[in-house]
């Protein structure tokens, strides 16, 4: 052990707890409603301040190729009105009790929020729950929030050259997966929308039985679960869907995405494998995130050897992305300086990486990620709603609740054999795609 990784271990075990203090990461209240609905609670009794998220089931990867993004328009139609709570009430309801509100959809799931005082609870349960079954969707509404949707992918993919070479990037990665998909479709996509089909996705998906309700803050589940019967134990369950998505064939052959164009200012480089999802539970989410937590940072061999030491770049790092329902993503990236050329870059990057697969990280590079880990967990306890996000996406794609609170056991456990094994069997560059952005006349291998 090098001095500079002695001085970081010591530095950070000043600050952290043991790592047994750590294991149970938070504790999660469930019950089932009458109606089959799973309700999780996380307590936290600092402030007078509950969030209340409800997720479906429903992502744009369970579209199929005449909707591609029909989750996000329902996502954009569930503000315009119910039978009984109509256009901007629902917004000024929750501003009246100084709340905020919004949602999100993903490849796997779509979610409503919002944050308000304890007093409010029942209000923004009442809210949503006529949401779930209530919902108006009147064509005028409809084709205004088309026009919406049109301008938010212009915004957001056309009028930069990263939404581009990201989408390249994307259906590259992804053979026949409709991960390989934008969230938002494409703009082909959206202006064929038609009122009946957001209709259908909303009759399909939008029922207890496809529905989670998590609520974090000052709450028990005593409290909270009559509240829940109330509203939503009251709807038909509806027919629990099942997930049929396309398989993603073996990959044997890496993909390359050489993206050019004239905005751009600033090249960038990277690679990404495909790996398991913690839903996979074959021991390499947790062993995945540790090694992408050492190749990581300003401290880690990425940014070391190729900013510092060799000056080909001006940063470079590492991720994994596991909390997905099918497949996750672990990914090397690099900018360059602006004298650096793209080719001797990715050399550099390749040498580094043959590097690390052939001498392996060390424990000591174990150790030092796993407490950096630990204190993330330990920080991310100060925001309910990002624990309740991480309770409710977690659930949604199907892990359990010992799973998602017992994060920090499954980090403890992996070895220094667990990483090097991981980044063995991922970093194959038959499971890759390379994706390099350049200005319109850059070079690149």
């Amino acid at each position: 052990m090098n001095l500079q990784t002695i001085a970081r271990l010591s530095i950070i075990a000043c600050f952290l707890f043991p790592a047994a203090a750590v294991a149970a990461d938070f504790a999660v209240d469930t019950a089932t409603l009458s109606n089959g609905m799973v309700v999780a609670v996380i307590s936290d009794h600092r402030a007078p301040i509950v969030t209340q998220l409800v997720y479906y089931r429903a992502g744009a990867a369970d579209e199929n190729d005449s909707n591609r993004g029909i989750a996000h328009m329902l996502e954009h139609m569930m503000f315009q009105g119910t039978l009984t709570v109509p256009g901007e009430e629902y917004r000024n309801t929750i501003a009246r009790f100084g709340g905020r509100e919004n949602a999100f959809t993903s490849a796997d799931t779509t979610g409503y929020w919002q944050t308000v005082g304890k007093e409010a609870l029942k209000v923004v349960m009442r809210l949503e729950s006529d949401r779930m079954q209530n919902l108006v969707i009147e064509e005028a509404a409809f084709l205004s929030e088309v026009e919406v949707v049109k301008e938010e992918r212009r915004q957001r993919y056309e009028t930069s050259p990263g939404g581009p070479f990201g989408e390249a990037v994307d259906a590259a990665a992804y053979l026949a997966h409709p991960y390989r998909y934008p969230t938002i479709g494409y703009m082909h996509n959206i202006e064929a929308f038609t009122i009946d089909e957001a209709r259908e996705w909303y009759d399909k998906w939008y029922a207890p039985a496809n529905a989670i309700l998590v609520i974090a803050g000052d709450v028990t589940l005593a409290e909270v679960l009559p509240l829940a019967e109330q509203y939503y134990g009251a709807i038909p369950a509806g027919e629990k869907q099942p997930w049929n998505r396309a398989v993603e064939p073996p990959q044997l052959a890496e993909r390359r995405v050489i993206f050019r164009d004239e905005r751009v200012r600033q090249p960038s480089f990277g690679r990404s494998y495909l790996a398991p999802a913690r839903t996979a539970r074959d021991g390499l989410a947790p062993a995945l995130t540790v090694a992408a937590e050492i190749l990581n940072g300003s401290t880690g061999p990425l940014y070391q050897s190729l900013v510092v030491e060799q000056g080909v770049a001006a940063s470079a790092g590492a991720y994994y992305g596991g909390n997905s329902r099918d497949w996750g993503r672990f990914g090397v990236w690099m900018a360059p300086n602006r004298e650096s050329d793209i080719a001797v870059m990715e050399v550099a990057m390749d040498e580094l990486l043959a590097k690390i697969l052939e001498t392996g990280v060390s424990r000591d590079d174990v150790a030092l990620a796993q407490h950096s880990i630990s204190a993330s967990m330990i920080y991310a306890r100060d925001s309910v709603s990002r624990l309740a996000r991480r309770v409710g996406g977690g659930l949604v794609v199907g892990l359990t609740v010992e799973e998602i609170t017992g994060w920090s056991t499954e980090v403890d456990a992996v070895t220094v054999e667990d990483v090097n094994g991981a980044l063995r069997q991922i970093l194959d560059r038959r499971q890759s795609v390379t994706g390099i952005m350049l200005p319109a006349d850059g070079k690149a291998l």
